[in-house]
């Protein structure tokens, strides 16, 4: 009999589950990840599912709740000068991590210097506004800022929040991600490329109480019908990023559960400028030449071909309908007329598109509907598929004229599109350089007056827009599954696996 490649994936990806043994008697966790995370280093990530991992290793000064509402992690309040020049974070007392040591301001100080000055780190932009980092006490840290900066708080809830354990940081410094030591409910025991990463519980977390399994394990498995197939099969207990397709199916079962999620994250086409020879093109030179490809695309049949209709089209960094949301810029109509007369006046009757996409179905599956669509205006589009990782290490070396991301989303607009496109942001591969919209950033960070941010953030959307570094093409919801065994989990707009309540049953 011969088996099916589908039926051979789940028979390989069975048996990979069976090498890592699990302590005697333990509820284990299993989860399905769309691809292998990136390094485990909160200084060095960039991966919206190495932050899944983080969620459950690596706590954070600050939280969110379902609701995108701050909520207390290591620090159990902060608060703002008068002048908005200093934060002040009281820590929570009793915090070990990892590897014994105890949590406390010293840490913090020594984790913040590490995300503001190391050569390693991509955190330095978030944090660039802390001017100096000052112990008051054991448990209190006050963050001195250079200008007013209304973010931070938001940067502290993610990978800039997280505190590691200074005695294993000064032991592994740069390769800290091979063997992270954090203060969260799961330690990291082993991982395998491409295979899993085995975390298990730390005995001595400091809200132990919230903990229920012994042990959680990742598996990278980019094929989504494999992916579901062993959650079906028992061989997973819990997967994310479901494909919309298979929301029908895993409905219908009777073992599973369906739970979606509103989210904050989008997925973008970000577009090369400036970053090395391949910008050196009409389409990194010319905006008219990348608002044609614009005009090209159709978010609405995008979603309901490749997203079974499971999404969101969108052409901004924050959501429909929320707060910071720029009404007067809506999601364009295709127009093939529009951008064939742009390419003419541009000069062009071809262009060459290199599109670099991760192997994942529905990336690339998107990417073959705007390599059709943009055809029809004279753009050769090429697509260059390689696993998640690969593909962005060639966007961040600028080898790209387009390339397919996803951002999981922050609660604060500011973290939704200055990491793209400040002149400085971590993930600004493209090198889209201008000083005005800089400039509008700076503005919206030094006022928390909310109806002050908004005007501030609609014309910072509306230059964006206007340049197109970039072409947000839709917002996510986030569809997760996981077995009828598996109880108290709770979903949030930002995407990650919160291990806190969960349970698996025997």
């Amino acid at each position: 009999m011969r088996l099916s490649p589908i039926c051979l994936s789940v028979i390989a990806v069975a048996g990979h589950l069976a090498a890592a043994p699990a302590p005697v008697h333990a509820a284990e966790l299993r989860i399905g990840l769309g691809s292998d995370p990136d390094m485990l280093d909160p200084a060095t990530g960039g991966s919206y599912i190495g932050r899944i991992v983080f969620a459950a290793m690596c706590d954070k000064l600050v939280d969110i709740d379902a609701k995108l509402g701050f909520v207390p992690q290591l620090a159990t309040s902060w608060a703002w000068s008068a002048d908005n020049m200093a934060l002040t974070l009281k820590l929570r007392p009793g915090v070990k991590f990892h590897d014994g040591e105890t949590m406390d301001a010293e840490a913090v100080r020594v984790n913040l210097e590490r995300y503001r000055s190391a050569p390693e780190s991509r955190r330095k932009a978030e944090v660039k506004p802390i001017s100096s980092i000052e112990v008051l006490d054991p448990l209190t840290v006050r963050l001195n800022l250079s200008a007013p900066h209304a973010p931070l708080v938001a940067v502290l809830a993610d990978r800039a929040g997280m505190i590691a354990s200074p005695k294993a940081l000064a032991k592994l410094g740069k390769e800290f991600g091979t063997a992270p030591v954090c203060a969260g409910p799961f330690k990291f025991t082993q991982r395998v490329a491409q295979d899993r990463i085995v975390l298990d519980r730390f005995a001595d977390y400091w809200d132990a109480k919230s903990i229920h399994i012994d042990r959680i394990t990742y598996r990278p498995i980019t094929d989504n019908s494999v992916k579901l197939v062993n959650l079906r099969t028992g061989q997973l207990d819990m997967i994310e990023g479901v494909a919309p397709s298979d929301a029908a199916t895993v409905k219908a079962d009777a073992k599973l559960k369906l739970v979606p999620a509103p989210a904050i994250a989008y997925q973008v086409l970000l577009f090369n400028l400036a970053h090395g020879p391949m910008a050196e093109g009409p389409f990194g030179q010319d905006k008219r030449v990348r608002e044609a490809f614009e005009k090209t695309i159709d978010r609405t049949v995008l979603n309901q071909v490749a997203l079974d209709g499971m999404m969101i089209p969108s052409n901004q960094t924050e959501a429909p309908g929320t707060t910071f949301h720029n009404p007067a810029l809506p999601v364009p109509a295709r127009d093939v007329a529009g951008a064939k007369a742009l390419m003419k006046a541009a000069g062009h009757e071809r262009v060459a598109v290199t599109l670099v996409v991760g192997n994942a179905p529905i990336p690339l599956q998107t990417a073959e509907i705007i390599q059709s669509m943009a055809a029809e205006a004279g753009f050769d589009v090429k697509i260059t598929a390689m696993e998640a990782n690969a593909a962005v290490a060639a966007a961040r070396a600028g080898q790209f004229n387009a390339y397919i991301g996803i951002w999981s989303g922050r609660p604060d607009p500011d973290g939704n599109v200055a990491i793209w496109l400040q002149s400085d942001g971590f993930l600004n591969w493209g090198k889209y350089l201008n000083p005005k919209f800089d400039d509008l950033l700076a503005r919206a960070r030094a006022v928390t007056d909310v109806a002050q941010r908004q005007a501030l953030y609609r014309e910072i959307s509306a230059t964006y827009t206007a340049d197109r570094p970039l072409m947000v093409m839709y917002h996510h919801n986030w569809l997760f599954a996981h077995s009828a065994r598996v109880s108290g989990f709770t979903a949030v707009p930002d995407g990650l696996i919160r291990p806190q309540g969960i349970k698996v049953a025997d």
